[in-house]
């Protein structure tokens, strides 16, 4: 029988005049990271992208796991594909779904008609699946509450297809519907939750991420784009700007206040990363900041980091709690990664008391000690950029 995978969209769906060009964009992604699969065709119809195999050498296991993270997608299922009569939609069924029929002892049968030409209607061809399927397995028995098994049914323009409840899809819109932004990527929980949450709402990422050997390690540079790789199977290729900051870093510690430290090296790192977003394209800036989680996440000292910047800076986490983003964190799979105890630049040089509510004429006060823009517009003419997929040969 042939197999296809059904992708249900969600918001797109509801995109008016611009859904067509929603969908070429989901599309064009499934294509890219489908290419170490196989040879497929992706097309849409009636709000559902079709993948379907051009060669029994596709691999829909492959295919199947990758379609799970396309943005875009609020459900996804694989499907097999019958002739549109009842006898062979029956077959298809009981051929289908032979081995989750055996293991259960309840199901239902639900029918989508959307080819409204097909002369039977939906109830129609549940009752007559559902008739073929009990006799074909006497031990089941039809709950149309809380079934182990739903047989779905959906008769479409070319074809029927059978399968099981759809699993929930990555939901979201289309990675490049959203513009272009570059996040403040490090080694721990709150930042790849960030650059996740925010390709979920269409935004192409670019990722800069600082660091300062020697007090950081190739080992933390590792971390990151291991981290990036899986915010990749959601987004696409990631490109990763990494700049270095040891210079900077020793002469804020040597010379300027020790309680506003933090909130100095950060509205530097955000006059860096505008300066690098400006050169990618980019429209806005992202950082994994939660309110009240550290001494330089209050009001305040965000207040001073953000008075340095005139783009906006988008916050997906603002008001998440800790155990909010772990969950997602363990979605995602990022979570083991960014427990590992390898430094970033953010966590060493930390002030033993930190200042959490400073004020801006404090702030430029302190950071007066120093000839920070020299030394971060050295820092900027030698980053180093490299580009990070978690799928080979899926372009951009």
């Amino acid at each position: 029988m042939r197999e296809v995978i059904l992708l249900k969209l969600g918001e797109i769906a509801l995109k008016g005049l611009n859904r067509r060009s929603f969908e070429e964009i989901m599309m064009k992604s499934i294509r890219r990271r489908l290419v170490s699969a196989g040879e497929f065709s992706v097309t849409s119809r009636q709000s559902t992208i079709y993948v379907e195999p051009l060669n029994d050498s596709a691999d829909m296991d492959m295919a199947e796991e990758r379609c799970a993270k396309v943005f875009g997608a609020v459900g996804y299922t694989r499907a097999g594909a019958a002739e549109k009569e009842l006898a062979k939609i029956q077959e298809s069924a009981e051929a289908y779904l032979r081995e989750e029929l055996e293991l259960a002892d309840t199901f239902k049968v639900e029918c989508k008609r959307s080819d409204k030409k097909f002369p039977l209607k939906s109830p129609e061809i549940a009752a007559g699946v559902g008739a073929y399927l009990l006799e074909k397995y006497p031990h089941l028995r039809v709950d149309v509450h809380e079934p182990d098994v739903t047989v779905w049914v959906e008769v479409r323009e070319e074809h029927a297809f059978v399968h099981a409840d759809a699993r929930p899809g990555a939901g979201g819109i289309p990675v490049g519907c959203g513009g272009k932004a570059a996040v403040l990527i490090s080694g721990g929980l709150d930042s790849p939750v960030a650059a996740w949450t925010m390709a979920k709402r269409g935004v192409e990422l670019t990722a800069i991420h600082f660091s300062s050997p020697p007090y950081t390690s190739e080992l933390a540079h590792d971390k990151v784009v291991r981290l990036l790789r899986k915010v990749s199977e959601y987004s696409g290729r990631i490109k990763l700007i990494t700049v270095e900051l040891t210079r900077l870093q020793e002469e804020i510690r040597d010379r300027c206040p020790e309680e506003l430290g933090t909130v100095i090296l950060r509205r530097y790192m955000l006059r860096a990363a505008q300066a690098i977003a400006r050169e990618e394209g980019c429209l806005a800036l992202i950082t994994g900041e939660s309110l009240g989680q550290v001494a330089s996440q209050t009001i305040q000292a965000i207040a001073c980091t953000d008075a340095v910047v005139s783009m906006p800076v988008f916050r997906p986490l603002i008001g998440s709690d800790k155990a909010e983003i772990v969950k997602t964190a363990r979605r995602i799979d990022t979570y083991d990664i960014s427990i590992e105890p390898y430094e970033d630049c953010c966590t060493i040089f930390t002030p033993k008391h930190p200042r959490t509510k400073p004020n801006l004429e404090m702030v430029e006060r302190g950071e007066g000690a120093i000839d920070g823009e020299t030394l971060l517009r050295k820092a900027l003419e030698d980053v180093k950029t490299m580009y990070v997929n978690a799928y080979e040969n899926a372009g951009r």
